[in-house]
């Protein structure tokens, strides 16, 4: 019977360091023999190399023991800067950041002089530990030692003050630098990313482009996010040119990534076409293409894939559930969508989240099952139910016009996050549409006094590689007055077709036809007039809302499909809508 590795004696001999230092290595990250390993040591003398000691404790600390590490580090009379810093990388690569800057702190108490090892891996520590003021004495302790100039040391605080938020202070650093490696560079455009400034991100990688350096693959997974947030097709499909042309190898993190940025540019069919291309895939993988599924609308294609990954692939999480329930939600299919949950802690032992209360509040409320939905929430969840799972309740109320349940779910949602203004704004909405108008004035009074607004929407739209953003009204595009112009147009065209605006939950302090004059200017309409008028014939639009559509926007693109004879992907806040010959993929589910 084999003794498991974690349990095995490690036998050598005292008489030279090479057999020792073969058995530190024997032992590995494990540390019951890394203690025998010690003992012997003792015994032998051998405990005072400083080289064997060092890597012992690398050792200890990447076994997860960091108290024995720091009894070790105690035990060694005079430590010097190498055993510091290889204690400090072990430390802060095992995600022990907390003992990484107090070994940082220890090592500058004997006097010791950092390296650029030393800060690279502290500041890491401090940017996993969101640690931005420590992190601001390390800079401060860097530039006074030195190393003002290192590239991989500046890299490091770029990344560090890109992930705490505070992108002024890393693009200063980042500018400051006299010579910038990929590593800069992907900080800083991963910061922008992260940070949902996906245009910055993609301004500055067309200057790293011009300024002669090449990508990686952590540029392009970046690149790639951005894109996927912006809609950005044409520059996600020249990422995936790249990589061909490059013969750069497509592993999970940059494959997950091409999918998430097809999926989210509206072309779910590439989407497809590279998951299966893809040699290895893991979870991510899987999720993510149940995901694309799920938003686009193809529900029965999502489970369809649950089931091959139940069957055949990695064995689901929860994000997994939460996507295959989200799909379940925006195709009505209630059953599927119960069985997907009933298997979660019966087949998995997945303790459902708030995200997978959300989703099947959702679902139930968009099939119209509002009481099914109420029983969901008072059996199936413990405590006070959290506001998102409210949040979706309430949608439902105002889709199917349930307006006393409605306002009753939106005083529960004013007592649980009074500073949130969208509840106050789908309320208000409630109101309107049960003609309580006195009521509508009260909440938007409300909303004045505690100083709320509502978000601003904007439509993006893609043409010849340059975005344009448009807002409701807007008029600071260079062609402003073609756009107006053609949109009035084009609604011309709309109600000889039979077009008619759904005013009724908009402004109803105001006359029929100021309604319908506001509801005409709404950002996705500039878009697609924008769109039609700069592309020829055939060519498909796309647009990319960063709110959910409003009921006339939906019934007037498709309208517009029609009597422009042109295929319109709209992506809203919540999921893709491909408008096409008067119909919508959504089915008018949604």
């Amino acid at each position: 019977m084999e003794v498991p590795e974690a349990h095995r004696t490690i036998c050598f001999s005292s008489s030279s360091h090479s057999p020792t230092y073969q058995a530190l290595l024997q032992a590995g990250p494990h540390l019951r023999p890394l203690k025998q390993v010690h003992a012997r040591m003792i015994v032998s003398g051998l405990h005072r190399s400083r080289a064997l000691i060092t890597k012992l404790l690398a050792l200890t600390c990447t076994a997860g023991s960091i108290g024995y590490s720091r009894l070790l580090l105690f035990s060694v009379p005079n430590p010097d800067s190498f055993l510091f810093n290889s204690l400090i990388k072990a430390s802060s690569k095992s995600g022990f950041s907390s003992d990484a800057i107090f070994f940082y702190q220890r090592m500058l108490l004997t006097q010791l002089g950092p390296s650029n090892f030393t800060f690279t891996s502290v500041v890491k520590a401090c940017a996993d530990l969101s640690a931005l003021e420590i992190g601001r004495v390390v800079h401060s302790h860097s530039l006074a030692c030195g190393f003002d100039s290192d590239c991989f040391v500046q890299a490091a605080f770029i990344s560090l003050y890109a992930k705490s938020g505070d992108l002024g202070t890393a693009r200063k650093v980042f500018d400051r630098m006299p010579e910038r490696t990929i590593v800069a560079w992907n900080a800083m455009i991963s910061g922008y990313e992260q940070n949902g400034l996906g245009k910055e991100a993609v301004e500055l990688f067309y200057q790293m482009r011009d300024a002669g350096i090449k990508p990686d693959s952590a540029t392009l997974v970046s690149l790639l996010s951005a894109c996927s947030h912006l809609g950005h097709l044409s520059l996600g499909q020249w990422v995936n040119d790249y990589i061909v042309d490059h013969g750069l190898d497509v592993n999970v993190i940059l494959g997950t990534s091409l999918i998430n940025m097809y999926s989210r540019c509206g072309n779910v069919s590439k989407a497809r076409e590279t998951f299966d291309g893809m040699i290895e895939r893991n979870v991510i993988a899987w999720t993510a293409m149940i995901s694309g599924y799920g938003m686009h609308g193809f529900g029965d294609e999502a489970v369809e894939l649950f089931h091959r990954m139940r069957a055949a692939g990695p064995r689901p999480n929860d994000i997994t559930f939460v996507a295959v329930l989200s799909a379940c939600a925006h195709a009505g299919l209630v059953r599927e969508g119960c069985e997907a949950f009933a298997c979660m802690e019966q087949d998995y032992g997945l303790l459902p989240r708030v995200e997978h209360h959300v989703c099947m509040v959702d679902m139930f409320g968009r099939a119209g099952f509002l009481d099914e939905a109420i029983q969901f929430i008072r059996k199936s969840i413990c405590g006070e139910p959290a506001a998102a799972v409210w949040t979706a309740m309430l949608g439902a109320c105002k889709m199917h016009k349930d307006f006393d349940l409605g306002v009753e779910v939106a005083e529960r949602l004013q007592s649980i996050e009074p500073e949130n203004p969208g509840h106050y704004v789908l309320l208000s909405n409630i109101f309107a549409l049960a003609g309580r108008m006195d009521q509508v004035e009260m909440v938007r009074n409300m909303m004045i006094r505690k100083g709320l607004k509502k978000q601003v929407g904007y439509s993006l739209i893609e043409i010849d590689h340059v975005a344009h953003m448009f807002r409701m009204g807007d008029i600071s595009h260079p062609q402003t007055e073609e756009i107006y112009g053609y949109l009035e147009e084009l609604v011309s065209r709309m109600r000889e077709a039979g077009y008619v605006p759904e005013t009724e939950s908009v402004m109803h302090d105001l006359e029929e036809e100021e309604r319908e004059f506001a509801l005409r200017f709404h950002s996705e309409k500039l878009a697609i007039a924008f769109g039609l008028m700069n592309t020829g014939g055939g060519t498909l639009i796309r647009i990319v809302k960063n709110l959910r559509m409003c009921s006339d926007c939906h019934l007037a693109i498709k309208f517009i499909s029609i009597v422009a004879c042109r295929e319109i992907i709209v992506r809203d806040k919540h999921r893709f809508h491909h408008f096409k010959e008067g119909s919508c993929s959504c089915q008018d589910y949604w």
